[in-house]
Parts: C-alpha cells; structure tokens; sequence
C-alpha cells in the first residue's frame, strides 16, 4: 500500500514511495495500479506514462517497461511533477455550518458545489468557501494557511462534509478514514426496489444478504477501461476493495426506494457504482443511471419529475466521527434538501402512500 499522500497539495518533484501487497499482479503497471492510495489520483494510463518516462524506480533504478515483473513487497518510488496550478483564493461564497471549533468544521454541502479546486473547477469551491469563512482561525496545513479535506463527495451529491482547520485535526480526522472508523449514512431513491428474496441479486458476485434487509455490496472499484471519468466493478487483484451496506426504508410501487446505504470504505462514486451493480442504479444519474424510466401508469405525475430529476438523488445525511484533538463523539445529521424532498413527496403520494 501506498504512504500517506496528500492529494490537496503534491509538491513539486514529491515522491509516492508504494509497497506491493501480497496479492500483487506480476506486472508491474498492473501491481502499481492496486498499491497506489487512491488520493493520489494516479490512473494506470498515467502510472504506464510515469514507467516510460523513467519516473519509476526501486533502489534508485528507473525502470521504463510497464510489463516488467514487480513482486509482493517490494517498494516502488513515484516521481511525480507538480500539479497543474489551481486558485486558492477566498471567495465570500454562503455556507452552512453545521459545527465549528478551533481545529474542524462540518458544512452541509450544497449539490452543484465541488469540494475542492481543479484545473476544470478552479472557484467557487467549497475549499475556496472555507478560506473566506475561517479566515485567519485556519492555523495552517502542511505549513500552509488551508483548510484540509479528508473526505469528498461527488459535485451533485449534497450533505456532510468535514474539514480539518489545524495539522492536529488533519492527521487525526484522516486516520480515522483510513481505518473505517467514521460512521456515514447516505439516503438514496433509486430504480426498483433491492429485495433480498431476488433471485438475481442473491446470485449476483459479491453480493451477500445479513439480518435485518441488510443487502452488503463488496467488490473492488477501478476507473473503467474505456471511460476514465467512471468507475466500474472489477475483482482482486485490479481495483480496490469497497464495501458498501444498503437497506429499504421506503418502496414505491415497485418502481422506486428510498434505501439508507452506509460505508465500510470510501472510494469515488462507491455508491452509485455499487447500486447500478446491484440493479438499482440512482435517479438522476447521468453517468450509472442507465436507461430505466419510472413508470406514469403507476406513479402518475411523480415519474416525471423522477425521470427528469436532474442530479444523482444521493444526500449525505449522517457523519459521525471521534473528534480528534478532544476525543469526544460527535454525530451531525442533514435533512433532505428541498429538490430530494419534494420528489420523495412526489413519489409517496403517487404511490398512495407508499409500498
């Protein structure tokens, strides 16, 4: 596995040292692929340009082949230039507090916000928010007046988000990630409604059913192979392991549920990817949504606005985590916000209440 990375920031000419796993594929790409964290944004189209361009050593010797063998246990180092500039200016963009002290906050996060600067998004970020809002109470990560991000979640996906304003809370914040240990919960609307007496879905590989409706998704996610933007399901040793736990809270005729789904990790899209997996993919997702539309005759007026919705319908509704500095427990919860609402009020009452 990788060292930690900070993604918020790669200096200059920083350097990724990554050890193989014991599960490591014999080439070399394809082990780098695996090993590296996934904060360091590395695709294996990127690490095969790194291998050829001689940014890849062990024991100080370069090596430009991408087929060439690679073993468990062995440690790569990764040169990697410098980022592409982006703006990290303040800018008086309205947020929602959720909690503030001296070393984190926790925002409710707007859908149509993305959480930190990138050459395709360089403003109006929740980052750029945060550095007008915390001012000079940031004390500084990584020698650096900015707030450090630990977790994202996807531009069009609303809720919980936590971020670090002191080194202390980073590194403590970002260990409690790492090791699972940070309780979210997302609700969801999706197409169908998972039932665990379904044939297919208890067939389906990784897919396995606990007590009480609990349906546990595991798989491992990679980019996908033809469309770098997406992710897809893949099996050890590619991808990495993502474990995501669904529940119905809500059906509506068949045709739709409100599902409460939680993580055991975090990787990008987990679970989007993981329920259009499943059979169930979001409404409004544009990307794993697929082509199902909800049906008039039994919904009425609600599947249109369902079949329009024009976002992934996934809230970000709980966070919980120790705090890291003070230790105390804490747990923030969000509401719906007023689009997620107002589709599921839509739905329950083309359903008749539900069901």
């Amino acid at each position: 596995m990788g060292e930690p990375f900070d993604d918020d920031n790669p200096a200059a000419g920083a350097v990724l040292r990554v050890t193989l796993g014991p599960d490591a594929p014999a080439r070399l790409d394809k082990a780098l692929a695996g090993a590296v964290p996934e904060a360091a944004a590395l695709s294996r189209s990127r690490l095969a340009r790194l291998i050829a361009e001689g940014a890849v050593s062990r024991d100080g010797r370069p090596e430009t082949d991408q087929k060439a063998k690679a073993a468990p246990g062995e440690t790569w180092d990764i040169r990697l230039e410098p980022a592409a500039e982006v703006d990290l200016r303040p800018e008086a963009i309205p947020l929602v507090v959720v909690h503030e002290d001296a070393d984190l906050i926790v925002i409710d996060k707007p859908a149509g916000m993305v959480v930190h600067p990138a050459p395709g998004s360089p403003s109006g970020t929740l980052v750029n928010a945060l550095m007008h809002h915390c001012g000079a109470t940031l004390s500084g990560i990584g020698g650096e007046r900015r707030p450090g991000i630990v977790h994202r979640i996807d531009k069009d996906t609303s809720g919980l988000v936590v971020a670090a304003k002191s080194d202390r809370a980073h590194h403590g914040l970002a260990a409690q990630f790492e090791a699972h240990s940070v309780n979210r919960h997302y609700l969801a609307l999706v197409h169908g409604v998972p039932d665990a007496a379904d044939p297919r879905l208890r067939g389906l590989q990784g897919v396995a059913l606990e007590p009480g409706g609990v349906i546990r998704i595991a798989t491992n996610l990679a980019r996908h192979r033809t469309d770098r933007q997406r992710q897809a399901v893949c099996w050890p040793p590619e991808g990495r392991h993502a474990v995501t736990r669904a529940r119905v809270t809500e059906a509506f005729a068949r045709q739709a549920a409100l599902i409460d789904c939680w993580l055991e990790t975090g990787r990008t899209h987990q679970i989007r990817v993981h329920m259009a997996y499943a059979g169930h993919g979001l409404l409004g997702d544009p990307v794993y949504g697929g082509r199902r539309h909800l049906s008039d005759r039994t919904l009425g007026q609600a599947a249109a606005l369902g079949n329009a919705f024009p976002r992934q319908a996934l809230h970000a509704a709980t966070l919980g985590f120790v705090h890291p500095v003070t230790g105390a427990e804490l747990a923030f919860a969000s509401a719906l916000p007023a689009d997620m609402a107002g589709l599921l009020a839509a739905l329950r009452s083309g359903a008749g209440g539900g069901g």
